[in-house]
């Protein structure tokens, strides 16, 4: 950042799992702005663990570092923001791409999941990001 202004609210989509040291990046912006609004993809799940989906995020958009709900919120404190709400938002669910049937059943299960206990069908079916709001 080349500025030394300050706004009441930074956006910040989908950009630190692109930088190397997220950390620092973080906390450079801390002063940019009064409130930051991240958006994160949530890569790491059991279901993508299980098929290797980081590896493919890291070669299709270039993501450096991976998180999880709990991952991504301990980041963000641990560079001195104040998490002040958070949710999920749904990224495969909303896709309007052509599945096969295996695509199929596995977004079935991850909406089915969600729905009864959404922690948990995040966690093990993952296609969500979070929207963070921070002070």
């Amino acid at each position: 950042m080349q500025n030394n202004n300050n706004y009441d609210l930074l956006l910040m989509i989908d950009v630190f799992e692109h930088v190397d040291d997220y950390l620092g990046f973080i906390k450079k912006c801390k002063d940019k702005s009064t409130y930051k609004i991240f958006h994160i993809p949530l890569d790491i799940s059991l279901w993508s663990v299980l098929t290797n989906y980081p590896i493919s995020a890291r070669k299709r958009v270039g993501h450096l570092h991976y998180f999880m709900k709990d991952t991504a919120l301990a980041t963000l404190q641990d560079a001195g923001e104040e998490v002040l709400d958070w949710f999920y938002t749904p990224g495969v669910m909303d896709l309007q791409k052509k599945m096969n049937f295996f695509e199929h059943i596995i977004n079935v299960l991850r909406r089915f999941f969600y729905w009864l206990k959404p922690d948990f069908g995040v966690k093990a079916f993952g296609g969500f990001s979070i929207l963070v709001l921070t002070k």
